[in-house]
């Protein structure tokens, strides 16, 4: 058996009181699992004949707690569709400790469904099946795209219903991440004008997450910048798997980089820039092409918090008043950078999803032209990437004259019209005939790095409900394996003809479609 009490170093609960509440998971009926992550319980070093016995499992519903495990909910606010919301926090979900990873570095492991916490706001604390399996799908398939992640240990099931519209299956999530610290957790302190725990929070994250700026002139403002410099990566990211995160509220943004909190969120079939699913942003402010403007809004809010600290570094201010402008102008500075970084990222991104190896000036053009050409011509986003690729493949092989023609039809038939397309696509051939064609395929960087940037399997929206809708009905889980199993693989394979794959691939018949998601609570 697996001894986790010799495992647990709980640096967040070595911190005062006042950042959290202790207390134990609420006990369920009957666990019993649903999946279990060989990936995540290899990188924690857990034994997973252990996490598959009773004890294991009891672990996962909150049911055991291991010695050297100290439970806690963490205490933070936050600004929640732009309105603020003084006290939140973790409301069923419960930190039962951190772990060294085999990667070296340090994880939370958390259970989300967990009970009523003193944060829970008049909430029951718990999960139900859905919203559970939903993140472990979306968590687990961002962790293979390569986008930074909260991941998914295990899901079990609780023997107990849980009510919602009606009475549905209740389960509990057991996650990991880097960290739980969101741009809220600062606000909860920034807003009880709490500067001793605000300093404290921030010398934390600095000494767990950003070590170099510990030897900084300035600490703070070059911990903002770390912050922002992650925060426009992961978006980016993104952007560029059409991946809509639905509830972008500072108490969803973690200062560790990851996307964490996977409520109402969706991967796009048809391009739309302005797409939304969450049911409720009602006015479209997460929406697809918001995102980036969102993070942005989010990191001017840390700025703010962190505006005490960064006015106490600066030693050569003679008035508090000079020192809180020059505080000011040194955050704005800061945030004022947030949109050439991320452009740099998003056209970083744009060659490597459209195979261009060498940079030039008119690149984001080619690429900007494709999305439109998209949106217009109601164009599948992950498809028209995906084939792309596949043209791009069959211009380096042996039969590419074969070969591409094939690949050119079926990636014209995504779009409403041809000419446009055809217009486009041979630009892009104009293009990509610059890269280096004289090596082998599997020596060409630019054609892998293409592959690797154009997923073929996403989890569609549409068949993460049938599998939810297959467990809530038939109490079956052979749709979620089925779907996880092609997400642990998204890249074209060499089994792309698989007809599970095959279908997986396509986006929803018109009766399929799903056009709004839910946030569970």
């Amino acid at each position: 058996m697996t001894v986790l009490a010799d495992r647990f170093d709980n640096t967040y609960a070595a911190l005062p009181p006042r950042f959290y509440e202790k207390l134990p998971p609420t006990q369920v009926q009957t666990p019993a699992l649903v999946q279990l992550n060989a990936s995540v319980a290899e990188l924690l070093d857990l034994d997973i004949d252990w996490l598959r016995s009773p004890d294991g499992v009891a672990m996962c519903a909150g049911n055991y707690v291991p010695d050297g495990a100290e439970p806690l909910a963490m205490a933070y606010s936050g600004h929640q569709f732009g309105g603020w919301a003084p006290q939140l926090g973790d409301g069923r979900a419960i930190l039962l400790g951190e772990l060294q990873g085999t990667d070296g570095h340090r994880y939370d492991l958390q259970l989300k469904g967990a009970g009523r916490t003193p944060f829970s706001r008049g909430g029951d604390g718990r999960a139900w099946i859905g919203p559970v399996m939903r993140e472990y799908i979306v968590s687990e398939a961002m962790a293979t795209l390569g986008i930074p992640t909260t991941r998914a240990l295990a899901a079990v099931t609780t023997g107990e219903q849980v009510l919602r519209e009606g009475f549905v299956p209740g389960a509990v999530l057991t996650r990991i991440a880097r960290s739980h610290i969101r741009v809220g957790t600062f606000e909860f302190f920034a807003a009880r004008q709490d500067t001793e725990a605000l300093k404290q929070l921030a010398d934390y994250v600095i000494q767990r997450f950003y070590p170099d700026c510990a030897g900084q002139d300035e600490p703070y403002v070059s911990l903002l910048q770390s912050v922002l410099e992650k925060q426009a990566a992961l978006v980016a990211a993104w952007q560029w798997v059409g991946f809509i995160h639905g509830v972008m509220n500072t108490d969803n943004m973690n200062v560790s980089g990851e996307t964490i909190d996977y409520g109402p969120c969706a991967f796009m079939d048809e391009y739309q820039a302005g797409k939304t699913f969450s049911s409720i942003d009602f006015r479209g402010r997460y929406a697809y092409s918001n995102q980036p403007r969102a993070a942005q809004w989010n990191l001017a809010v840390l700025a703010q918090c962190l505006l005490p600290l960064i006015q106490n570094e600066d030693a050569d201010a003679s008035a508090d008043a000079v020192a809180e402008e020059a505080a000011i102008e040194k955050a704005q500075t800061v945030i004022d950078g947030f949109p050439q970084i991320y452009q740099a990222e998003f056209v970083r991104g744009m060659r490597c999803k459209l195979g261009i190896e060498k940079e030039q000036e008119d690149d984001l053009l080619l690429g900007s032209e494709l999305l439109e050409l998209m949106e217009t011509g109601k164009a599948d986003f992950t498809l028209t990437y995906y084939r792309l690729y596949q043209i791009a493949r069959a211009t380096v092989s042996a039969e590419a004259d074969e070969a591409a023609s094939d690949g050119r039809r079926n990636w014209l038939q995504l779009f409403a019209e041809d000419q446009p397309a055809i217009e486009w696509l041979e630009r892009w051939h104009r293009r990509i005939a610059e890269n280096t064609f004289e090596k082998r395929i599997t020596d060409n960087n630019w054609l892998e790095t293409m592959r690797l940037s154009n997923p073929a399997i996403i989890p569609r929206n549409h068949n993460i409900e049938n599998a939810i809708n297959e467990a809530v009905n038939n109490n079956s889980y052979k749709a979620f394996d089925e779907l996880l199993q092609a997400c642990s693989q998204p890249f074209a394979t060499t089994d792309d003809d698989n007809d599970t794959r095959k279908r997986l691939m396509l986006p929803p018949q018109p009766e399929e479609e799903v056009t709004m998601t839910f946030c569970g609570t």
